[in-house]
């Protein structure tokens, strides 16, 4: 009777957790798709950046989200949002660094496949 007591409580336990994992691996999956457009930003300047700014026209900046920033010598993967999918294939990009100091704004063609963008 114990014995079928705790089996029961195994298959249980083990269902549960097999349908968490399967929950974890959907959402790790579609975080990121396919397609979705991204790109590679890589900081070889001697400052951290701290923000990321994007432009259509050259004049309104949006930015983008980098979390901390990032670091000298250090790169990172950023995804469009979805609301950008219409728009043309040249950007204009600017980096903020940590003494707000901003870079030049360099013009990016993300049509471009496995776009880097690379601040020196």
């Amino acid at each position: 009777m114990k014995f079928q007591n705790y089996s029961k409580k195994v298959i249980v336990l083990s269902f549960a957790f097999a349908f968490a994992f399967a929950l974890l691996a959907f959402n790790a999956t579609y975080a990121f798709t396919p397609n979705d457009y991204s790109f590679k930003v890589t900081n070889n300047t001697d400052a951290k950046i701290v923000r990321l700014l994007a432009s259509e026209d050259g004049k309104k900046y949006g930015f983008f989200d980098i979390g901390s920033g990032i670091g000298v010598s250090k790169s990172m993967t950023l995804v469009w949002d979805k609301a950008t999918d219409e728009s043309g294939c040249e950007w204009y990009f600017k980096a903020v660094f940590a003494d707000k100091s901003e870079s030049e704004a360099v013009p990016f063609d993300f049509c471009e496949d496995e776009l880097e963008l690379v601040f020196d």
